[in-house]
């Protein structure tokens, strides 16, 4: 018996690339079993394999409970302290009493048992190999063969491993067949009741970026940096690349020899064009160069809001925004801006509009007369924040306002935005959060209640939001909101693996 279950773990362990401690591990819980079949009683049963030699000892086992313990859910492996102090002294409460108990033998039915065991084991073991072997890998560049497609969706061999590539992650009529190889950007990895879950992404903009540090050198070196990249999958995208070596153009060395480096990623990318942009540390500059090749006269930066409004010739307008809005929107996409592209028409209209709607927000707010109102538009004040908190000497350096005027102007603004916050902090006190929002993974009390202000009260109607629209929320900025977003949406991902 002792040199068959050697043979026994030798071979599972050859035959699964497992180590041999699993193979024992799931040898002694077979015997285990089977050993527990033999008695009427719900007992408790250790085994234990010596490595060495194959030989194996079988014992019976109590779980030692307080002795306040009431009841004794299950006398026949279950012992009060008092009572297992009568045969182990030094015992203690959640250790186990030990009795040798006679082996059973290694043969048919154990080895049955044992077969299953170690095939749950051995799967248990795949899992846990495939996750450590690819969670370092997450985001970044994988290959594989499309294995099959279903509902949409396809299976991907990455030869250690199958990976899933759903169908809101390929390229739209891109027209995958089984036997293709790709290249995906590996997006998560986690473990399930199924199985290891390897998802995949061909519409992530990363893909983009590990795909050029593929086909150029320079970037797979670190000489070139690809700060970021915006995609329309399968239509057109954009990087942003820039080099601190002088010698070195960064654009002409993403794009190639006549144009084969850039022309590479694109037929990877079921021929999406890509637009490589010069970055620039100037947030203006860097719009100005992503939204090339149309030419802007002028920009506005608004860094309150985090837009810029650009001003373009006319002429230009239509190639600025592009085909449906994908030029500026992929501009926006890869600067982290809000870019409004306009006419300077338009943006003199703008200005006026705003210009009147400041100095109507001055008069009702501050309580003052037009000509009052229209100075301080006219000098550059936009908010009741500035009126309140710049240094006194910037108002009192205004030609029309005496030093009088200036406090007046200043203590009735601080007046108004207190009130503004007493009153939202009574909206945020009498909010009422659902429980399930208030137990979230990362939320507090705050937040929750700030939410619930905001007509957000469950972790349902979090997840239904979008990332823009949390950040017009006063307190939350946009790292914030992502991780409320994704924490909210984790019992989606649950569920879609669970089906």
């Amino acid at each position: 018996m002792s040199s068959e279950i050697l043979m026994v773990a030798d071979a599972v362990s050859r035959e699964k690339g497992v180590e041999r401690e699993v193979i024992f591990q799931a040898l002694e819980a077979a015997l285990a079993t089977a050993t527990r079949k033999r008695h009427k009683e719900d007992i408790d049963v250790r085994v234990a394999i010596h490595r060495t030699t194959g030989a194996y000892d079988t014992f019976r086992r109590w779980e030692v409970l307080p002795d306040e313990t009431e009841i004794v859910e299950f006398p026949d492996k279950q012992l009060r302290l008092t009572e297992a102090r009568e045969r182990v002294p030094d015992i203690e409460v959640g250790g186990f009493v030990e009795e040798p108990l006679e082996p059973v033998t290694f043969g048919r039915i154990a080895a049955q048992a044992a077969k299953q065991v170690i095939v749950q084991k051995v799967r248990e073991a795949e899992r846990e190999q495939i996750i450590a072997n690819f969670k370092d890998r997450k985001g970044t560049l994988v290959t594989g063969v499309v294995k099959r497609l279903e509902r949409g969706e396809a299976i991907i061999d990455l030869g250690a491993a199958e990976a899933l590539l759903p169908k809101t992650a390929t390229i739209p009529h891109e027209g995958l067949r089984p036997g293709d190889r790709i290249r995906a950007y590996l997006e998560d990895v986690y473990s399930t009741p199924r199985g290891p879950q390897l998802f995949l992404s061909r519409t992530a903009p990363q893909l983009v970026i590990e795909l050029f540090k593929l086909e150029v050198p320079e970037a797979g070196e670190g000489l070139i940096t690809i700060h970021n990249a915006a995609r329309d999958p399968g239509l057109r995208a954009k990087i942003a690349a820039s080099t601190k070596d002088q010698r070195i153009d960064p654009i002409g060395a993403c794009v190639g020899m006549r144009g084969m480096r850039v022309q590479s990623v694109s037929n990877e990318l079921a021929g999406e064009r890509v637009d490589i942009i010069l970055w620039s540390p100037d947030p203006a500059q860097f719009v100005i160069n992503a939204l090339a090749p149309a030419e802007v006269q002028s920009i506005v930066v608004d860094e309150e809001s985090h837009s810029m409004d650009v001003i373009v010739d006319e002429s230009q307008l239509a190639q600025s925004i592009g085909r449906g809005g994908q030029n500026v929107r992929l501009a926006s996409e890869l600067t982290g801006w809000e870019i409004n592209v306009m006419t300077e028409e338009t943006a003199n209209e703008k200005g006026a509009t705003e210009s009147a709607n400041t100095v109507e927000m001055f008069k009702e707010q501050l309580g003052v007369d037009d000509n009052v109102a229209n100075i301080l538009v006219r000098e550059g004040y936009t908010s009741l924040d500035e009126v309140a908190y710049v240094p006194k000497q910037e108002l009192a350096a205004i030609e029309e306002f005496d030093e009088d005027l200036v406090e007046e102007l200043r203590n009735r603004a601080r007046d108004v935005l207190l009130t503004k916050a007493i009153a939202l902090e009574e909206k945020i006190d009498m909010a009422e959060p659902s429980k399930d929002l208030l137990g979230m993974e990362g939320m507090d009390d705050h937040t929750a209640h700030l939410l619930a202000s905001h007509g957000i009260t469950s972790m349902e109607e979090l997840a239904e939001q979008s990332v823009d629209e949390l950040i017009e929320i006063e307190g939350i900025d946009e790292e914030r909101a992502k991780v409320l977003i994704m924490a909210a949406r984790a019992p989606w991902f649950a569920n879609e693996a669970q089906q």
